[in-house]
């Protein structure tokens, strides 16, 4: 068709000039060249612009440096300023790495038990104990005469047998006792006539020694041959007046280890603490209580001290050998234990021996005869 011819052919007078793609050429040359092939313009000067194309552009860049979690510089001490009011105005948190270690605290209370695992009073015996108690309050010490002093540390004591007594009692020697009760006899407390501990001449306890009150009871027979029968002997000590249809230990004022479940009483009226096994049928034990000046030096700028030794022992022996024992001023269940009054030396103390159903047994109160011997 024409229409294409004319865009092949040379029409420089009609558009202009010469094409561009064919300078050099003769512009008379034979028109045995008008065919030929279309060369396009040189692209070799010209290169794609730097950066992916205008469609690929991000809207937005990264931020300089590196991520938050990779910053080389840690963050300010302390709450952010927001917060630095409140803390302010909060104690101090404790340091618990400050607590000392815990060995050289002093040990936890021994726990008691609400009740013995073998015989146990009625509670209308224990309500009239305590009542009675109530209405006669420990005794005042007093000065003991010469005489009474010397017979004690003789050994020269005797028992005072209470009329819920069930038995004999004979002394065959100084300070040397034999009981005997019936099956079937209630409880009972026997007690020295004379304190083994004078709260007057306790107090006088120079630094550095001690003051030991001590005796022993033989057990010759538990039962009296009646295996069904319930029976049991403690040993202790009490501060008088004591009730004596009362095993000791158990009303205010006084301390036992009861022989039945082997354990220790002190002012407790509950079930006693764990402390040595039952005692048998030929055993000979024996209870003392040591008492000494407190470790610590004294205040000189307080008062005169008018009261006992702060510091006591009691301890039990089990044919001629030292068993157990216990501080008395251990660290105490508030919610259980009555504490020691009238046992810490501010008030005279008794020999006490309890005894229910069929027992016999022989006490001394003389060195000489007991199977421990003080070093």
């Amino acid at each position: 068709m024409g229409f294409f011819k004319s865009l092949k052919g040379d029409h420089s007078d009609k558009i202009g000039g010469p094409s561009p793609g064919y300078e050099g050429r003769d512009q008379h040359s034979s028109r045995t060249d008008e065919k030929h092939t279309y060369t396009p313009p040189n692209t070799e000067n010209y290169a794609p612009p730097p950066g992916p194309p205008p469609s690929h552009q991000p809207t937005y860049a990264a931020p300089s440096g590196p991520p938050p979690g990779r910053s080389e510089y840690a963050p300010p001490l302390g709450p952010p300023p927001s917060l630095q009011a409140n803390v302010e105005d909060h104690a101090p948190y404790h340091d618990w790495t400050s607590i000392p270690d815990t060995a050289l605290l002093p040990p936890p209370p021994s726990l008691g038990h609400e009740t013995s695992p073998l015989s146990n009073a009625n509670l209308s015996d224990a309500d009239r104990a305590h009542e009675w108690c109530r209405s006669h309050p420990l005794l005042a010490p007093g000065y003991p005469p010469p005489a009474l002093l010397s017979s004690v540390r003789n050994g020269d004591v005797r028992l005072l047998r209470p009329q819920e007594y069930n038995g004999d009692l004979v002394m065959p020697g100084t300070g040397n006792w034999r009981g005997s009760t019936r099956s079937g006899s209630k409880d009972a407390c026997l007690s020295t006539s004379s304190p083994l501990y004078f709260a007057r001449t306790g107090s006088q306890i120079e630094p550095g020694t001690t003051k030991v009150i001590y005796f022993e009871v033989k057990i010759h027979s538990l039962g009296r041959g009646r295996r069904t029968d319930e029976c049991s002997v403690a040993i202790g000590y009490a501060a008088m007046p004591y009730p004596s249809w009362r095993m000791p230990g158990w009303e205010r004022g006084s301390l036992a280890v009861h022989g039945d479940d082997g354990r220790r009483y002190v002012n407790d009226t509950w079930g006693g603490k764990d402390f040595v096994s039952p005692f048998r049928a030929g055993d000979t034990v024996g209870i003392g209580m040591t008492f000494s000046m407190p470790d610590a030096p004294p205040d000189y700028g307080a008062p005169p001290a008018t009261g006992s030794p702060s510091k006591v022992e009691v301890f039990l022996t089990r044919n001629g050998k030292r068993e157990a024992g216990w501080n008395l001023h251990e660290e105490l269940d508030a919610s259980n234990d009555l504490g020691v009054n009238g046992l810490d030396g501010a008030y005279d103390l008794y020999g006490a021996i309890g005894v229910f159903g069929g027992v016999e047994f022989e006490t001394s109160f003389n060195a000489r005869d007991w199977l421990w011997q003080p070093r």
